[in-house]
């Protein structure tokens, strides 16, 4: 079954946006337009599944620089390959740092950016798994009291039972217990593992 495709265009130049919808659409991938960096903003949450963005540096209200550094700011995962008409060298280094997937010079071919959208749907694809997986660690921590929370950051620090014991102010065996019912709630089945599902939960396990 074919995933649905979604690409963003952001360009305040109507030739542009007409020029990339009919190549796009060609590839029966979904196009969405917009004429600013704020009209865009204005509608974007959690992009759809398998998506990414076509921007353009030069804008009026916003340039193509600040609404990355915008999405970065509002946590919006979403792959963005940028189109210029006038780009230099700083600008594409810092674009590409930013994690923009390309920078690209206008005029482009129609297989130049073709070639930079199937990548960045794949960086889509990527990014989503990863988000699932931080999802599914960050549930897992939340059905951990305050004091199995404590204990785990303990544990990972690799602090052990007597050390967690004589720190948090409980008994040795208190604190077997609470290891214990943090590997049933995590589903871990060893320490590498428990460490791994905390660093995959962005370490919320610590706040």
């Amino acid at each position: 079954m074919k995933h649905s495709e979604t690409v963003f265009v952001v360009d305040d130049d109507p030739g542009i946006r007409d020029s990339l919808s009919l190549l796009l659409e060609q590839q029966d991938i979904t196009v969405k337009v917009f004429d600013s960096a704020s009209a865009f903003l204005a509608v974007v949450g959690q992009p759809e599944p398998r998506s990414c963005a076509i921007i353009d540096i030069r804008m009026p209200d916003m340039n193509g620089l600040a609404l990355q550094a915008e999405l970065t700011l509002r946590g919006v995962s979403l792959p963005i390959i940028f189109l210029t008409g006038h780009g230099d060298i700083p600008m594409s280094v810092r674009a590409i740092k930013g994690g923009a997937i390309n920078f690209l010079t206008k005029p482009v071919t129609g297989h130049t950016l073709l070639e930079s959208v199937y990548v960045a749907l794949l960086e889509s694809d990527r990014l989503n798994s990863q988000l699932e997986v931080n999802h599914s660690a960050q549930a897992c921590l939340q059905l951990l009291t305050d004091r199995e929370r404590e204990v785990m950051v303990l544990t990972i620090e690799g602090q052990t039972n007597k050390d967690i014991g004589r720190r948090l102010g409980i008994s040795h065996r208190t604190v077997e217990i609470h290891r214990s019912h943090v590997m049933h709630k995590t589903g871990a089945k060893t320490l590498p593992d428990l460490i791994r599902i905390a660093a995959e939960a962005g370490n919320s396990a610590q706040h």
